[in-house]
């Protein structure tokens, strides 16, 4: 399979070996996927989640900027145990994020994406035990 990052996923799948022509999923639906696969992993509105591409010596590299759900500090003063309920601390959430979202927009795009580098720009409050 070839890959660009300007054009996403290009190519011909083992099922239609013989056919003419190719297949591709653009650079839009790819960032769709990413946006959607990641705001539902860091607990929120895809509205809330950046994603560009870059190549990475001929590979897709996932770059995300975007907020975090994380439990109000009025619920983690009143159980403290919340933090690891929720998944633990933000950065231990946001380098696991990186496996979760990797995994999900490969095995939904059947591309293949070289590295995935996730930027927390906030926290949003969530009391309504939506966390990882």
């Amino acid at each position: 399979m070839d890959q660009a990052p300007a054009t996403g996923l290009q190519g011909t799948s083992a099922g239609s070996a013989g056919l003419a022509g190719h297949n591709r999923i653009s650079t839009q639906a790819l960032t769709s996927v990413a946006k959607v696969a990641a705001a539902d992993v860091l607990a929120v509105e895809p509205g809330q989640v950046r994603v560009s591409w870059s190549d990475e010596a001929g590979e897709l590299a996932l770059a995300i900027t975007s907020a975090i759900g994380a439990p109000s500090l009025q619920a983690v003063r009143r159980n403290p145990g919340r933090v690891a309920i929720s998944g633990g601390s933000i950065m231990a959430r946001a380098t696991a994020a990186k496996a979760q979202i990797l995994e999900q927009v490969e095995y939904l795009t059947g591309s293949v994406i070289s590295r995935v580098d996730i930027r927390i720009s906030g926290v949003i409050p969530r009391d309504d035990g939506r966390v990882l």
